[in-house]
């Protein structure tokens, strides 16, 4: 007699099937997490959840409840259903969705039109060139000498959150948190759009998490994502004298490439990718500049223009 493998029991499947469940919201966390750029020590800081429960939930061997799915969620500052296997966070709300269903195919058309006018930018300001990416792909020694070439001001975002904050950022995320940081990293991007003249803007390398602070970057600015491989980011921070991201963390390296995987879609918004893997900084400067003076004469003669 011949026995058909696989599960015979309703029981045994409905265990598998959450298992599966548990896994994925598990790996959705820690993809949300790495995107956001929070150690698991945060998290745990900002979640009131244990790090050993933490680790748990991200490998899939905590049944969590909806209680502490919302404490994540709200840590993380994401809606709750994006935790959930199967959400799509770009899924129109229901709302909208059955509104938009109603409508005629001209009034379809008069919608369209009424919300381009409405959200899409007319003739944003050139603000200026503005570096994206990871800490150690080389941001501040291109930016800064970038900025020195072409005779504009060299600004740095994180030294505008700590200004506005009136606070260093260890105290700013300690004191408020990923709400505070998100929110003074908003404000400092429109303020330099306000007071500063046409620059060269060094962005947070998490700035592309926060959608509209991002998409906002991208249409006042020529951004250039300055990438490198997760070994080189790791040693040319390390090499700054910077040793934190390897400390009480065996799997920096393996948070370090999933950051990358999760942000990567984002950095290729980006109008120009200059990869700095294995390359000096003066090879990497010439690549730049030949990309961005053109842009920057060009743009900066049309604003001057109008």
């Amino acid at each position: 007699m011949k026995f058909e493998a696989g599960l015979n029991h309703p029981e045994e499947q409905d265990a598998v099937t959450e298992q599966s469940f548990t896994a994925a919201i598990g790996k959705r966390v820690r993809a949300i997490r790495a995107r956001r750029g929070m150690a698991r020590k945060q998290l745990s800081s900002e979640s009131d959840i244990s790090e050993r429960y933490l680790a748990q939930v991200e490998s899939g061997q905590a049944n969590t409840s909806i209680v502490l799915l919302h404490r994540l969620a709200r840590a993380m500052m994401v809606p709750l259903t994006e935790l959930l296997p199967g959400a799509d966070s770009r899924a129109l709300p229901s709302r909208l969705t059955e509104l938009l269903q109603r409508l005629s195919p001209e009034q379809m058309e008069e919608a369209t039109n009424l919300l381009t006018e409405h959200f899409e930018p007319r003739n944003p300001q050139f603000a200026g060139i503005a570096l994206i990416g990871l800490r150690g792909g080389g941001k501040t020694q291109l930016g800064q000498k970038l900025a020195r070439e072409l005779e504009l001001l060299f600004v740095r975002i994180r030294e505008v959150v700590e200004d506005l904050g009136g606070m260093k950022m260890r105290e700013i995320m300690a004191l408020g948190g990923q709400a505070a940081f998100r929110r003074l990293e908003r404000e400092a991007l429109e303020w330099t759009l306000d007071n500063r003249q046409t620059a060269i803007l060094e962005a947070g390398g998490s700035l592309v998490s926060e959608p509209e602070t991002f998409q906002r970057l991208l249409n006042n600015y020529f951004t250039v994502w300055v990438k490198a491989t997760p070994e080189e980011h790791m040693q040319r921070v390390i090499a700054q004298g910077d040793t934190r991201p390897m400390q009480g963390n065996s799997r920096a390296m393996d948070d370090l490439k999933q950051i990358l995987i999760e942000r990567e879609a984002d950095y290729r918004k980006a109008d120009y990718t200059l990869d700095t893997s294995g390359r000096s900084a003066d090879d990497c400067f010439r690549e730049l500049l030949e990309v961005t003076r053109p842009v920057y004469e060009a743009r900066f003669q049309r604003s001057g223009a109008q």
